[in-house]
């Protein structure tokens, strides 16, 4: 580690080797940070995240791991620390879902809601638990969750995503009075977002949804991931006087309570 690399502020993303994730990553690298991407099983989308990120000024390491499992988020946390000696930021972007049309009560079983809610929400507490002591340490410290408009609405990719996402967005409410004055806790809540993750299942043509998206949004654009990344940016570096903010990005969507969409 260089004198200058040490300089440097430090964020941790999960769930940063592609889409928003590595989005964020790219965007704070940019903002001056060195980055810490930790990912669940695609090392390669892993490795040029970090590439980008490496070009943008940034020192990076690539930590491999399921936020869900025992013992991972302290690690994680920890290998971030000892490689540069402190932690600024935290961005709980790691997430799951499982495909479901929201008529049929049949899609979900017990099992879905509790690796749902492992990840989304448990995950993000623990994450936050294990990187608290390091951030008091920061000047400008700061936990951002990337959840969902469907925390909000309630609309989403299924019923289980959608209450994880609320319960996340609640989560960050009571972290933010706990963690209060030393760390400022806030989230971003995107509604549909133009990445690779809706090719995982939805019930139309993904080009049918960015269609749909773009023409009931009162912008009349998709959000991408570098929109994301933008508000993830101004949670992380300013906002001095903001905690406890849910801040909805989707183009004006949720405007369009006459026609709601479904993914």
């Amino acid at each position: 580690m260089t004198d200058a690399a040490s300089q440097r502020p430090v964020a941790l993303v999960t769930g940063a080797s592609s889409g928003i994730g590595a989005a964020c990553a790219m965007r704070l690298a940019t903002d001056g940070f060195n980055v810490a991407i930790a990912y669940a099983s695609n090392a390669g989308q892993a490795n040029a995240t970090a590439a980008v990120c490496q070009d943008r000024g940034a020192e990076t390491i690539t930590l491999q791991g399921d936020v869900a499992a025992k013992g991972v988020p302290q690690g994680l946390v920890i290998d971030t620390v000892e490689r540069w000696g402190r932690l600024d930021v935290l961005v709980n972007n790691a997430g799951v879902t499982k495909f479901a049309d929201p008529r049929d009560m049949d899609a979900l079983e017990p099992e879905d809601f509790e690796r749902i809610f492992a990840v989304n929400v448990t995950a993000a507490y623990e994450m936050s638990k294990a990187a608290s002591k390091h951030l008091r340490q920061s000047p400008f410290a700061s936990i951002v969750h990337v959840t969902s408009h469907s925390g909000v609405s309630g609309l989403g990719s299924s019923h289980a995503y959608a209450a994880s996402k609320g319960a996340a967005n609640t989560l960050a409410l009571g972290l933010a009075r706990a963690l209060a004055p030393d760390i400022r806790v806030n989230v971003v809540c995107p509604g549909y977002v133009d990445t690779p993750w809706h090719t995982k299942g939805p019930k139309r043509p993904v080009e049918n949804h960015r269609e749909v998206f773009a023409a009931i949004s009162p912008l009349q654009r998709l959000t991408t991931a570098d929109d994301v990344a933008e508000a993830v940016s101004f949670f992380a570096t300013g906002a001095k006087a903001i905690t406890g903010a849910m801040l909805v990005i989707d183009g004006g969507t949720h405007l369009t309570i006459a026609t709601p969409q479904t993914l």
